[in-house]
């Protein structure tokens, strides 16, 4: 019999395939996007290596973002801010391979990335504050994106997915939604955590489509520096605000 991190290392290898093979209608059908990356693939060695560590310790709850920042982008794990994968969640030393069609100001640089994202610094200190080692935090959560492309217009800038046309998007959604529902399934879990509004929308609608029943679905603000909430106080009302959430019984 599979175990639970068999099936989600299956599920999203398969996942990872099934949107690669849409990134080029996605392209031709959108005029805003140029260049899509998906680090499920080129960083697969790193998210692998963090659903086998991560994903059989007992979690009851997903926290669930919208799509990569550069922190995935780079590292392959959510919220994947460099200095947290590396020193909190322990994954280290691993190549990440680049993309095949790499825009000049988008480049992967894997775990090495200087850059810290403060998305994920927020959101794995947190993570950190609320439960302690990882082993400890993944016996409660699990942490994923809904969407798993990376992408940018020709200048270099995120296009993010709910600037995507309906028309060509339809099908990828699907199979995100497919791939929550999955996950919820195999991990048994009770309730998503989602971070920002759309990521709300986006689970409503997957547990609308399927038929798991008993799910909450509940929201946090977006900890990005460009949502003015998560600046109010150095960063405190966001914390707060979220810890109440995730803490939640």
């Amino acid at each position: 019999m599979k175990s639970r991190t068999d099936k989600l290392v299956e599920i999203t290898k398969k996942f990872s395939e099934e949107c690669s093979n849409q990134k080029a209608r996605l392209i031709e059908e959108n005029k805003n996007v140029e260049f899509a990356y998906n680090p499920l693939d080129y960083a697969w060695i790193s998210h692998k290596t963090y659903l086998k560590k991560y994903g059989d310790l007992g979690a009851t709850k997903i926290i669930m973002g919208m799509n990569p920042g550069h922190g995935m982008g780079n590292t392959g794990i959510p919220f994947g801010c460099p200095e947290k994968v590396k020193n909190y969640l322990k994954i280290r030393n691993l190549k990440i391979n680049e993309p095949k069609k790499i825009h000049p100001k988008r480049i992967v640089t894997g775990l090495e990335c200087k850059k810290p994202e403060i998305s994920g610094k927020r959101i794995w200190g947190l993570i950190e504050e609320i439960y302690g080692a990882p082993e400890k935090a993944f016996k409660n959560i699990f942490v994923l994106n809904h969407f798993p492309l990376w992408m940018f217009n020709s200048s270099g800038q995120n296009v993010t997915p709910d600037k995507l046309s309906i028309s060509s998007s339809k099908l990828i959604f699907e199979e995100c939604n497919k791939y929550l529902m999955d996950v919820v399934n195999i991990l048994k879990v009770e309730r998503v955590i989602c971070v920002g509004k759309y990521a709300s929308r986006m689970a409503q609608k997957a547990i609308k489509n399927s038929d798991v029943h008993n799910l909450t679905i509940e929201e946090i603000p977006h900890p990005s520096p460009a949502n003015p909430l998560a600046n109010k106080e150095k960063g405190a009302l966001w914390k707060k605000i979220a810890r109440e959430v995730i803490e939640n019984r």
